[in-house]
């Protein structure tokens, strides 16, 4: 990963924080809500070639940005989400959306305890299987689980799982290169 990828993803998350710390400081408004109008922004800016390459182009000052922004957004989204954009194009970070949309929705997973797991098993497990690893996880992290099922049949058998980038792999395979070192 490059250092300007690594200090984007840190600016995306201070970003998100920031907004997330917004939100919670004003109890009636719905975190889901300012996700859902950060993903339709980002939705817009990604199905418009044309709105991309505006909001993105840096000889296009920050004020026809603004107005530009404003007439697409300004009555269709929640105030505290339109303030924000207009805030990220103010500082030249509107390229940041993608990301600190995504660095919003795990701080509001983490607010909500949710966890998402990937979970790869060597064969397609039925739903009641799904359902008992996946109540099992959630038992184990004390978190409600999201999973993302997985098959990889060079596992032999068993399961990995991979929780915030951190992997757990009971795998047969796993276990044989363990022996085999031995």
């Amino acid at each position: 990963m490059s250092v300007s990828i690594k200090g984007n993803e840190l600016a995306a998350k201070r970003w998100a924080k920031a907004l997330m710390e917004l939100a919670l400081e004003n109890d009636g408004i719905s975190k889901e809500d300012i996700l859902d109008d950060l993903r339709e922004v980002n939705e817009n800016i990604e199905n418009s070639r044309e709105l991309y390459e505006v909001l993105n182009n840096p000889s296009i000052s920050v004020e026809e940005k603004q107005a530009v922004l404003s007439k697409l957004f300004e009555t269709n989204l929640m105030p505290i989400v339109y303030q924000f954009l207009k805030t990220l194009n103010a500082k030249s970070r509107l390229a940041l959306l993608p990301a600190i949309a995504e660095e919003f929705r795990k701080e509001l997973e983490e607010l909500k305890n949710i966890v998402r797991v990937g979970i790869t098993s060597a064969i397609e497990l039925t739903d009641d299987k799904k359902n008992e690893i996946r109540n099992r996880v959630a038992e184990k992290l004390k978190k409600d689980v999201l999973p993302e099922w997985y098959v990889d049949s060079s596992i032999i058998g068993g399961l990995v799982f991979n929780i915030n980038e951190t992997i757990v792999d009971n795998s047969i395979k796993h276990r044989l290169e363990i022996l085999n070192k031995q």
